[in-house]
């Protein structure tokens, strides 16, 4: 992952909204006539467009959280680079609507975040990171934030860049994959918007978001995000090369709910909030469920 503040519901405060935050991105291009199994696995550094701009500005700034905005993006230029290295070699309709779905979620986090950050300090986590740095923190960044961010960004979209070069034509897979991705989109899109409006009025400074997606779980845009790479997963298993992937989608969700997103953001708030415990005792923790009455919800420990 996302950084992506991701939000846990509370108005004031959000942590970075990349969920792999500390950890991602680069892409992997391939040379016309390659099979797919050697386009998911050589040559990152041919898609490796996007980090070294933000990491210049992020240099220049001394703000790296720009490498959020970066994180979408990568994405999406993953996707368009695969679109054209994968022409004459992939399904045409497959190759579309892989890229489609994957440019349309990287420019709206992209654009998300962007407009959310602007005017607004160094995120937290890399101010910590940057902490630890012993000698050049410039240096340090580039390697513990982009560079770390770049490979797992590559890692994440192999499902992206395999899919691109299926040759069989779409089936009822595809339906699938489509729908798991659709659902994950609303969840992320609404629950960002949802947040947005919820924030920008000051008499819900300080309070819980307990309404709407966020009444179901504290994280609906995290939850959302790892079904979009669910369904780009079910994309590419449509020929069985895809299903080598698996472990792509796998590590985005345990970057979101076990690892930078969920537990950095709710360890934050649960110091800094009070009422905070009240809602992690009655609403889920990622996947959607009905809160818990209030009176049941009383005196347990988990989420």
């Amino acid at each position: 992952m996302r950084s992506r503040s991701r939000r846990a519901g509370w108005a004031s405060t959000r942590s970075s909204r990349c969920a792999a935050p500390l950890t991602a991105t680069a892409a992997s291009a391939r040379s016309r006539g390659e099979p797919a199994a050697r386009v998911a696995a050589g040559h990152p550094r041919r898609r490796v467009r996007g980090r070294p701009g933000a990491f210049a500005i992020g240099a220049a700034t001394g703000r790296h959280r720009v490498v959020d905005v970066a994180w979408g993006l990568g994405f999406a230029a993953v996707a368009v680079t695969g679109l054209v290295l994968s022409g004459g070699h992939g399904d045409p309709a497959t190759r579309w609507l892989v890229t489609a779905l994957t440019v349309i979620w990287g420019v709206r986090l992209a654009l998300h975040i962007g407009i959310r950050s602007v005017g607004a300090p160094e995120d937290p986590r890399y101010e910590r990171l940057l902490a630890k740095a012993k000698g050049s923190r410039t240096a340090y960044a580039f390697r513990m934030i982009y560079l770390l961010q770049g490979v797992t960004l590559w890692f994440v979209s192999l499902p992206v860049q395999v899919a691109q070069h299926h040759d069989a034509p779409l089936s009822w897979w595809a339906a699938i994959g489509v729908a798991v991705w659709l659902t994950g989109f609303t969840f992320e899109a609404v629950g960002d918007a949802q947040l947005a409006r919820f924030r920008r009025d000051p008499a819900n400074r300080g309070k819980v978001l307990s309404s709407g997606l966020w009444r179901f779980t504290r994280h609906p845009n995290y939850f959302g995000d790892a079904c979009v790479w669910w369904g780009l997963f079910a994309l590419a298993c449509m020929q069985w090369q895809g299903w080598l992937t698996v472990l792509s989608p796998l590590l985005m969700t345990w970057f979101l709910a076990g690892k930078t997103g969920k537990p950095m953001l709710e360890e934050q708030l649960r110091q800094t909030r009070p009422g905070y415990a009240d809602y992690v005792e009655r609403t889920s923790g990622f996947i959607p469920r009905p809160p818990k009455p209030a009176s049941s919800a009383t005196g347990r420990g988990g989420a």
